[in-house]
């Protein structure tokens, strides 16, 4: 008897599996992929370290950066919209909801000009890391959102549908602090 519950149970994963690569679609991919980020899945977290260590800021500023931005993986909403399929090529359009840290940024430079005495030292200089923590503070309380859309590109890999490297503008999309003024 167990035998047959071992082979039945064999036949189920593998039947399973292979229709879950025949029903594998660019649009069911980049659910996924976005669901990562939703889910601040650990090779998104790692890519965000990464990201983050670019920046100069403090390492207490590095922690609030990564922390407002898993705010805005986790709380990013999407909705997709399109598919177009090209032989072992697709496109993807989605409508992405996250918070606007482009704004708050910008607000924030725009008190820093009318405030700048706030974000000095001693020497009357500019003190980034005051400023900073202003800005992360504006960031991290912010509730304003804005809608983007992307356009996501894959590639087919033995039967499977790969989301392409996202460009940088992309992923600023995702992150909230895309410069939407110059558009």
């Amino acid at each position: 008897m167990k035998k047959i519950l071992i082979v039945f149970a064999l036949l189920f994963l593998t039947f399973g599996c292979s229709l879950n690569l025949m029903d594998s679609s660019p649009k069911e991919s980049v659910r996924e992929f976005l669901d990562k980020y939703n889910n601040n899945d650990s090779d998104i977290l790692d890519e965000l370290d990464t990201f983050v260590e670019g920046y100069d800021f403090t390492d207490s500023q590095k922690d609030t950066y990564k922390e407002i931005l898993k705010k805005q993986y986790k709380d990013l909403k999407y909705d997709i919209q399109d598919e177009k399929i090209d032989g072992n090529t697709a496109t993807v359009t989605a409508k992405i909801t996250v918070y606007d840290f482009y704004k708050a940024e910008q607000n924030a430079d725009l008190y820093m000009q009318d405030s700048s005495d706030e974000f000095t030292d001693e020497n009357k200089e500019l003190d980034e890391s005051k400023f900073n923590d202003y800005k992360l503070e504006q960031m991290k309380n912010t509730s304003d959102t804005i809608d983007y859309d992307i356009t996501f590109n894959l590639t087919k890999k033995d039967n499977k549908w790969i989301v392409d490297q996202l460009s940088t503008s992309d992923l600023e999309k995702i992150h909230g602090v895309y410069n939407y003024e110059n558009e």
